[in-house]
C-alpha cells in the first residue's frame, strides 16, 4: 500500500474527451467470466471497436452482495440480471455516433442471448476514490512490485499518486492463454487526475474489461466491494 500526505498542486482543469455509454439490456444471465465472449460480441458488432484506443468494456457484474445474495465464484458459473443492470462502454466522444449502431442489436455471448436496448450517456466524474477491478498483471508478479508498476505508470501520465492500494486477484480465460488481473484502488486523487485516470486506465486489455477505473466512496471499497 501506497499512503504518502497531500501535497499542494495547481489546480488545471482537464478537457473531458470520454465518457460511458450505458445501454439497456434485457439479459437473463451471463457466465462469470464473460469478458472474453462479450468483448467479441461488442467487436463484431461494432468493427471500430476494437481498434480505438480509448474505447473500453465495462464487464457486468449483476446485483449487489450483500442482503443474502452472493456473487458466484467460479467462471463457468453464471450472473443474474436485473432489468436495471446495464451494458457499458467507455468511449471517446467523437465515437458516440457510431455507438447508436449498437441500439437494438441482439447479442450472442456464450450462447446466452443479450438484447441492447437505448442508450444515455454519462459523462466521468472527478471523484478522488478511483477502483479498477481488473488491471493486467504478471503471474508471477508479486504485490509489492506490482503496485510499485502502477505508481510509476500513473506519475508517467502525470497523475500524482499519494494514496494507492491493490486487492484481490482474478483470472479470465482466452484462446491465447489465462489473463492474470488484480484490483487497484487509487485515492486523494484531484479533480483534474481523476478524470485523466478514467479516461487512459491502466494496462492493456481495455476492449476486454481491464485497466477501466470507476468512483468509489473510500478506499475500503477496495476490500470490501470488488466482487460486487
Amino acid at each position: 500500500m501506497l499512503w504518502q500526505e497531500e501535497e499542494q498542486q495547481p489546480n488545471t482543469l482537464t478537457k473531458q474527451t470520454v465518457m460511458d455509454v450505458a445501454y439497456e439490456m434485457t439479459c437473463r444471465c451471463l457466465p462469470v467470466d464473460h469478458a472474453y465472449t462479450l468483448s467479441t460480441a461488442i467487436q463484431q458488432a461494432l468493427p471500430w471497436f476494437s481498434t480505438e484506443p480509448l474505447a473500453g468494456l465495462h464487464l457486468i457484474h449483476g446485483g449487489e452482495s450483500g442482503h443474502g445474495w452472493q456473487r458466484p465464484s467460479g467462471p463457468d458459473s453464471l450472473l443474474y440480471f436485473s432489468r436495471r443492470t446495464k451494458l457499458m462502454l467507455r468511449l471517446p466522444h467523437h465515437r458516440l455516433p457510431d455507438a447508436q449502431a449498437l441500439t437494438g442489436m441482439a447479442l450472442d455471448v456464450a450462447g446466452h442471448a443479450l438484447q441492447v436496448g437505448k442508450l444515455s450517456e454519462r459523462p466521468l466524474v472527478g471523484m478522488p476514490a478511483l477502483l479498477a477491478r481488473y488491471v493486467v498483471m504478471s503471474p508471477q508478479e508479486e504485490e509489492e512490485d506490482f503496485l510499485q508498476r502502477m505508481v510509476t505508470q500513473l506519475q508517467q501520465k502525470g497523475i500524482a499518486c499519494r494514496k494507492a492500494l491493490c486487492g484481490k486477484t482474478a483470472t479470465f480465460q482466452f484462446p491465447e492463454g489465462e489473463l492474470w488481473t488484480r484490483s487497484v484502488m487509487v485515492a486523494d486523487l484531484k479533480p483534474q487526475d481523476s478524470i485523466l485516470l478514467q479516461q487512459h486506465g491502466l494496462g492493456p486489455e481495455r476492449q476486454r474489461g481491464c485497466g477501466l477505473f470507476v468512483p468509489q466512496k473510500d478506499i475500503k471499497a477496495v476490500k470490501q466491494g470488488e466482487n460486487e
